[in-house]
Parts: C-alpha cells; structure tokens; sequence
C-alpha cells in the first residue's frame, strides 16, 4: 500500500540550545565590537584604499557556520555552527548604519534601534520555539535518532539511554504505521541489550552551569533574601529611570536650559525635525511612567503584596525591554547596552520569585 509522503518540518531535538547559543554569540559580538572599537579610537584594517571592515569578517563566520552542518554529522558540528552563526550575524548587523545611509554612516542614530529589533526579534523566536509542542510518533522517532549518535560514538550515557527509550515508547504508544511500530519496539530491545555498555551521564555546560545556580540560589536565596534584593532593585531602576523625566519637568519653564537640551539633541542628529522632537517626549513620558511602575511594584513586593507587585513589575519590564527601548536605544544609542542588561537580569529575578515562592505554592495548595 502507498502512503502519503510527508515533509513537514520538524524543530531540532536541541532547538532550545542552538538558539540559545546563537542569542548570546550575537549579543556578545556586538556589545564587544562597539566596545572594542571605542578603547581604541575606530582603528582601520588595511592601508591605501583598502578598508576590511568587520562586516567582511561577519560574512565568514556566516558562511563558515552555515558549511559546518552540510558537511559535517557530528552533534558539534551543530554547537559550533550556532556559535558562529551568533557572531557572524552581530558582526554584520553592527555595520547596518553603512548600508541604510547614502554617507555610509556608521553611527546613523536609527542603527542601534535596528540592531536591538533584529536581536529582540530572535528573542521572541526562541521564546516561542522553547514553549512545548504537541508531537506525534513521527516527531518522537525523529528526536530517537537524533540522540542514537551518541551510541555510533560509543558515549552513550544512561540517562540519554532512557530518554532515547522514551521518545521510542512514546512513538509505539502514538503510531498507527506498523512498520514504525516494529522499528521502534527493535530498537527498544536493541537499547535494552545494550545496557552494559552505557557510560555515566556527564552533565553538558548548561547542566552544570544550571546545577551550579539552582545550588546557589537555594543556599543564599530563600524567600526574605529574595525579596529584599527585588524591593531593591525594582526600587533602584525605578529612581534611576525617573532622574531624567524629573530633571526635565525640573527646567521645563526655563527657556534657556530647554534651548540647550534641544541645542544638543540637534547637533548631535538626534532630532531632525518635529517627529524627532515628538520621539524625545515619547521617550520623556515612557521612561516616567515606567520608572513610576517599578517603584510601585518595589513597594508593593515590600509589604507582601507579592502577586500583583511581581506581576507589574514583570508587565513593566516586558513593555520597557520590547517597546521602550527600542526608542531609548534611538537616543542614548549603545549605551542603552548595559541599560537592557540590567533589565533583563531584574526580568528574570521577577520571574524566579514568581516560580519559587508564588507558583509552585499555588501547586502546594491545589491553587489552579
């Protein structure tokens, strides 16, 4: 009997990791050109009328990360493309202000909003990929033999062994093909016969790392500790992010130090025209009310208001790192860099709170 043929895409056993890899090559590869470039004064590479920018150098680590699975089979060969891939794409994308200028301007204000929305992008695409999907047998016999090379390399360990017994389980329990049935009840006994070979596990980098901080955490971070350092630091981004707005509303009735501000918001290219200046208020008015919701969400966290505080402060770090910055980065250009880390470092203590001490408490409790 013929059956249908079916290519549908399916996602990487380890989509989760090479995308992740990928994220932090680029952001690194960026935030360390901008900084490489600025220590030393912009220097040029070639002499006369050659000029080998690093766009050229992004271009080889693009088509070098891009040989490496067509060539190679190996699990590495995948770790290394998603490495080389990251840095390549920031290194090319770092020169985008050359490409979108007739004057070939390097620091053209609109740059770093572009690079930030190019990153921001992925990010989103790694979030979405990292949510579990619905698999069926044929998904399930794909990862199986995905993970099987680690058996052709003699270093199959026991606990990648029983999870290549799950997905094969998983495939018999769901397929309706007899013959992927077989296959797959084969295998089983094949891995079962073969359990005397099997090597320790030996935690990869993510593992240990993960291992490493979960440890950490829980030793010197239990739920007062925790948040304390939330209060404080929601409280400290809060008062950081409204000194600006306030200074502003500060001077905003004298004439003269107006005219200065705009003065230099002019000669530095930044406001162009009305929408321009129309930009630099949405900036003003964003970073005031954002800074207005994280001391609230500080203040409510301080007195045990923790779901609705966390949840805020949560919101306001979502909308200040994906809608927010994108016009900071347009003003305060790649200094904005460290800004966005803090952020996201502040993002993610928000969510371990929620997880650790707000979420698995409403499991506890049969909270739905």
């Amino acid at each position: 009997m013929d059956k249908k043929r079916n290519r549908s895409p399916i996602f990487q056993n380890r989509v989760n990791e090479y995308l992740l890899i990928t994220l932090i090559s680029f952001a690194a590869s960026v935030s360390l050109t901008r900084l490489f470039l600025e220590l030393t004064g912009y220097p040029q590479l070639g002499g006369g009328e050659l000029h080998i920018a690093h766009v050229l150098w992004g271009g080889l680590f693009l088509f070098i990360g891009s040989l490496l699975p067509l060539i190679f089979s190996n699990r590495w060969a995948l770790d290394l493309s998603a490495f080389l891939s990251g840095v390549g794409i920031g290194l090319f994308i770092d020169e985008v202000g050359k490409f979108i200028t007739q004057s070939n301007d390097y620091f053209y204000p609109s740059a770093a909003p572009i690079i930030y929305a190019f990153f921001l992008l992925t990010t989103l695409l790694y979030v979405r990929i990292k949510r579990p999907q619905e698999k069926n047998a044929r998904i399930y016999m794909y990862h199986a033999f995905q993970e099987l090379e680690e058996l052709l390399d003699n270093d199959l360990s026991i606990k990648e062994h029983d999870q290549i017994l799950k997905y094969l389980n998983q495939t018999i329990q769901k397929s309706d093909d007899e013959q992927m049935t077989d296959l797959a009840n084969n295998l089983v006994d094949y891995l079962i016969n073969r359990e005397s070979y099997l090597i320790p596990h030996k935690p990869n980098f993510w593992e240990k790392w993960s291992e490493r901080f979960t440890r950490f955490e829980t030793k010197w971070f239990g739920k007062i500790k925790m948040r304390l350092v939330l209060v404080g630091a929601m409280l400290g981004w809060g008062i950081f992010t409204i000194l600006e707005p306030w200074a502003i509303l500060r001077i905003f009735d004298n004439p003269e130090a107006m005219g200065l501000i705009l003065e230099n918001l002019i000669s530095t290219n930044l406001v162009r025209n009305q929408s321009g200046l129309n930009w630099f208020q949405a900036k003003i008015g964003l970073k005031g009310v954002l800074g207005f919701f994280s001391i609230l969400s500080a203040i409510l966290i301080m007195v045990r208001k923790d779901h609705i505080g966390v949840n805020i402060g949560i919101a306001t770090m979502l909308i200040t790192m994906g809608i927010a910055n994108l016009i900071l980065f347009y003003f305060d250009q790649f200094s904005t860099i460290i800004n966005a880390s803090i952020q996201f470092l502040i993002f993610i203590m928000l969510l371990r709170f929620r997880y650790r001490f707000l979420t698995k408490n409403e499991i506890l409790n049969g909270v739905t």
